[in-house]
């Protein structure tokens, strides 16, 4: 019988990054606010964390990040405003991110990387396994990733990291895992962590995409690590340690992916992400696809 652990209840939301690809749009804009249709990103991702059951949001920012504040607090005079027109649909909408969950925040003084970044979580997380979730990676809420590496967290205790099959020529873009089989079809048992390997030397083609599922041992090996790549503190490098020794904090496992993913930190995929999006949209969709056909023909 599988041992049982506790609920998880925190998500943590690293959002200090400088946005540099999408210069000039993001020098006096956080990357997390860029409107994915109607609704920046990272309220995408703090849905995604209430939805799984995690109301407590620690975001981690750092300078020109008050927007992220702002948006999730109640802005009195735009709801009056509204009101008085007797506007409800827009008031739902713009008191809806006030009333997602319950949110944090903690400055991260110096950007050295995504361990680093985790790292600053630790006095609010304490000694509780929590939630990570990067903000690049939109995940569908018909496909429920976050919920699923809940569940195996619960079930074998230690870590959880999201994992998704790539091209192998693109591999060298993200921390690759070298993985066991488990009996279930979609969970592996991660033995290694390699971030950015060159393709020739990837022990699989199975990427690390922006979700985790952590123990929080995770802090102390982090408050130990070293710059690595990039001269930053990898949390990559602090869950190869756990992976390697089960007695530091359990063991690693990794829920292989298969759904749909939005990646919004490339140019490219962020416009497509808009695309897809809206083409789903039951108010946006059937206008929008039938325009989207028809450029689509003219242009070919």
């Amino acid at each position: 019988m599988t041992q049982s652990h506790p609920r998880i209840s925190k998500a943590v939301i690293p959002a200090a990054g400088l946005g540099t690809r999408f210069l000039p749009a993001t020098k006096a804009t956080p990357k997390e606010m860029l409107p994915v249709v109607d609704k920046p990103a990272i309220q995408y991702v703090v849905e995604e964390a209430v939805t799984a059951g995690l109301s407590d949001v620690l975001m981690v920012t750092g300078r020109n990040k008050r927007p992220l504040e702002d948006h999730f607090d109640r802005n009195y005079e735009l709801e009056s405003a509204l009101g008085r027109k007797g506007d409800a649909e827009r008031l739902a909408r713009v008191q809806e991110s006030s009333d997602l969950a319950t949110m944090h925040y903690v400055r991260q003084g110096d950007p050295k990387g995504l361990g680093h970044a985790v790292l600053c979580a630790a006095p609010h997380v304490g000694d509780q396994p929590f939630a990570v979730l990067l903000g690049d990676d939109l995940i569908d809420p018909r496909d429920p990733l976050l919920s699923r590496m809940i569940d195996i967290q619960e079930q074998h205790g230690g870590s959880v990291v999201a994992l998704m099959e790539v091209d192998p020529a693109q591999i060298h873009l993200y921390g690759c895992a070298a993985v066991d089989p488990t009996a279930e079809s979609d969970v592996v048992r991660v033995t290694g962590l390699v971030e950015k390997p060159d393709p020739a030397e990837a022990p699989s083609n199975l990427a690390i995409i922006g979700r985790y599922v952590l123990n929080p041992a995770v802090f102390d090996i982090l408050r130990k690590t070293e710059p690595g790549r990039g001269g930053e503190i990898q949390l990559t490098d602090a869950l190869q340690l756990l992976a390697e020794d089960e007695k530091v904090g359990g063991p690693v496992h990794g829920v292989v992916f298969k759904g749909r993913r939005y990646d919004t930190g490339d140019r490219g995929d962020y416009l497509r992400a808009i695309v897809r999006l809206a083409c789903e949209r039951e108010d946006l969709g059937p206008d929008f696809r039938a325009w989207l056909r028809s450029y689509v023909t003219e242009e070919m």
